[in-house]
């Protein structure tokens, strides 16, 4: 069976080739069409555990992709976070001499897991400063809004 990593070259040459074919535009969709069809693991375990169901889910992704990563799950502050120390699949591209990588394919991961998190009472950010190191740092908040209980307003 090939490793999840063997795949990097192709999703990098299908985004450039859907960018050339369509415009970003093209990509963005493509990247809600993944979210959308095939995160429901994230999406039903992040409803049934709150935070706790980011940790269960990276944990196991970023392991089988074998990611040098750490992970910090504070459910008594919401907040959970994952510092990538070096992504496998960034680094591959990098190191590629080969092929030309797709500029924007760190972009995916915010376009796939916002999608799922936000609409969950979550808020969502990626820090994308450390890419050029296959580095970056994700965090996901118990959303404010959804953290403070609505007023009732009587009739």
């Amino acid at each position: 069976m090939i490793s999840c990593t063997e795949f990097i070259p192709a999703y990098s040459e299908l985004f450039r080739t859907l960018h050339r074919l369509g415009g970003a535009t093209a990509v963005r969709d493509f990247w809600a069409y993944l979210s959308e069809t095939y995160l429901t693991n994230l999406r039903d375990l992040v409803a049934e555990h709150g935070l706790r169901g980011c940790w269960l889910y990276w944990s196991q992704t970023l392991n089988e992709e074998a990611a040098d990563f750490t992970m910090e799950l504070d459910e008594e502050a919401g907040l959970f976070r994952i510092t990538m120390h070096h992504c496998p699949s960034k680094g591959r591209l990098l190191a590629a001499t080969h092929f030309e990588a797709y500029s924007d394919y760190c972009l995916h991961c915010d376009a796939l897991y916002r999608k799922i998190l936000e609409p969950l009472g979550f808020d969502y950010d990626i820090d994308f400063s450390r890419c050029a190191e296959a580095a970056c740092t994700v965090t996901v908040r118990q959303s404010r809004a959804a953290a403070v209980p609505q007023e009732r307003v009587s009739p």
